[in-house]
């Protein structure tokens, strides 16, 4: 990832006391504005809904920006940390091991997810009947995203214009254009290389500094996105949707604070204070539930935070398209939340091939349009034993789930790239023991 700023190519400045520096007033600050957008936004659906209801178009512009951004921006790291790698065998052995990794974190949160599935019994007073009328509009409706099988996985993968990827927001062929470039551009002799990849650099440097201007809109962005989903739901969600809300939250918590935090703490990092030092993001994808809102400011403090350019390179946006621990969750409890409601039994046999279904289709998550909900609806089309008409059920609380989903999906990228990093030799731990004295005034112990 490229440098940024004047502080990150003149060190000297970075040395200067705390008191040196003029301290930024607290109204000013990026997290206490977006708090202000979500509080106002609450306030506002509940005292004048059809006006909150409105206010969506200002959360709807927002997204638009940041996803026009998003490509470009995964185009240029992966390019440039690849070619930062050095050789095309170091980008295979940063690779490897993150899919390795995804595999095993997301295997590991499906299959904490069905446990706690069938413990809370989701779905299990509503006591819904399917009516075969319903089951076909709906299957009219959601099955054009059609059952995610393996050949269809694998052609998303390859685009048919480079143009068009960029032009659709398709993660995945981003990421295999990104990959081949990278690697045709170590293949230049060195003085093209260094022209090529100084020209990137440049240019990755303009696109951050883009997404600064696009970041001053974010307290408008999430102060609409709050207030339309307060104005349009209201107090009148059904005790059982309410029901299964809670325990996703409560799972989705326990993934980030138990099964991070072991990750973590095997090397060296405290959760706390990892979750504190990425609060702003954590808030900005609370209020826009879109996971790639906080990505590109992910780039950067990963960075900052010790991790080598080829590693957030290349393992942060691998990771938005294979690794979405919240969407693994998600897509378990729902699917048990709609057999329980319509009374549908599914043995042990049935769950664990719902489970390999999702562990497949969940990757999908960044290549179909409409993201994690527009997913789970092929999964459960796929599955060929399970209800469709209940996808519109779900949908009704889909923008309440998605916030504690994009949370979860950006944490565990993070945190993903952090272990790749330190495990591949690609972190500078005296970076990350400096930036947290920064961020916080006190010196990190033995854990940071």
């Amino acid at each position: 990832m490229a440098v940024h700023g004047e502080s990150a190519n003149h060190p000297n400045l970075e040395a200067k006391p705390p008191q040196a520096r003029r301290k930024t007033p607290f109204y000013a600050r990026l997290g206490v504005q977006i708090v202000v957008g979500i509080v106002a936004g609450i306030a506002l659906g509940f005292i004048a809904p059809k006006l909150a209801v409105d206010m969506k178009v200002l959360g709807d512009i927002f997204l638009r920006l940041i996803k026009m951004i998003v490509a470009p921006l995964v185009f240029l790291n992966v390019v440039l940390g690849i070619a930062a790698a050095g050789d095309l065998k170091n980008v295979g052995r940063i690779g490897l091991r993150a899919l390795i990794y995804f595999e095993i974190v997301s295997t590991v949160a499906l299959a904490i997810s069905m446990v706690v599935a069938n413990l809370s019994g989701v779905g299990l007073g509503m006591h819904l009947t399917q009516s075969s009328e319903a089951a076909a509009a709906v299957h009219a409706q959601y099955g054009k995203a059609g059952p995610m099988s393996l050949e269809h996985f694998l052609l998303t993968l390859f685009p048919d214009n480079f143009v068009g990827a960029f032009a659709n927001g398709s993660l995945l062929q981003v990421l295999v254009i990104s990959i081949g470039f990278g690697a045709a551009l170590l293949m230049l002799n060195k003085d093209s290389r260094e022209s090529v990849e100084g020209g990137l650099s440049r240019m990755s440097e303009c696109f951050f500094k883009f997404v600064d201007v696009i970041m001053k809109f974010a307290p408008l962005g999430a102060f609409g996105s709050i207030a339309f989903a307060i104005g349009s739901s209201g107090m009148n969600a059904v005790i059982e949707l309410g029901y299964l809300l809670v325990v996703m939250y409560l799972t989705l918590a326990f993934v980030v604070v138990v099964v991070f935090g072991v990750i973590l703490r095997i090397y060296g990092f405290n959760i706390f204070r990892y979750l504190r030092y990425f609060k702003d993001e954590i808030f900005l994808l609370f209020a826009t539930a879109s996971s790639e809102s906080a990505m590109p400011r992910l780039f950067e403090k990963l960075e900052r935070l010790g991790c080598s350019r080829q590693s957030t390179g290349l393992v942060l946006p691998t990771g938005y398209a294979f690794n979405l621990d919240g969407t693994s969750v998600y897509m378990s409890l729902c699917v048990m939340f709609i057999a329980n409601a319509y009374g549908v039994h599914l043995d042990l046999h049935q769950q664990l091939g719902l489970l390999v279904l999702m562990l497949v289709t969940s990757k999908g998550a960044a290549t179909v349009s409409g993201g994690t909900f527009i997913v789970f609806a092929a999964t459960v089309t796929a599955s060929g034993i399970l209800p469709v008409e209940g996808l519109p059920i779900l949908f009704g609380i889909n923008r309440f789930t998605s916030q504690a989903v994009s949370i979860c999906n950006a944490m565990g990228n993070s945190v993903a790239t952090l272990v790749i990093a330190k495990s591949t030799g690609e972190f500078d731990e005296s970076k990350a023991r400096g930036e947290y004295q920064r961020v916080f005034g006190v010196a990190p112990g033995k854990v940071i």
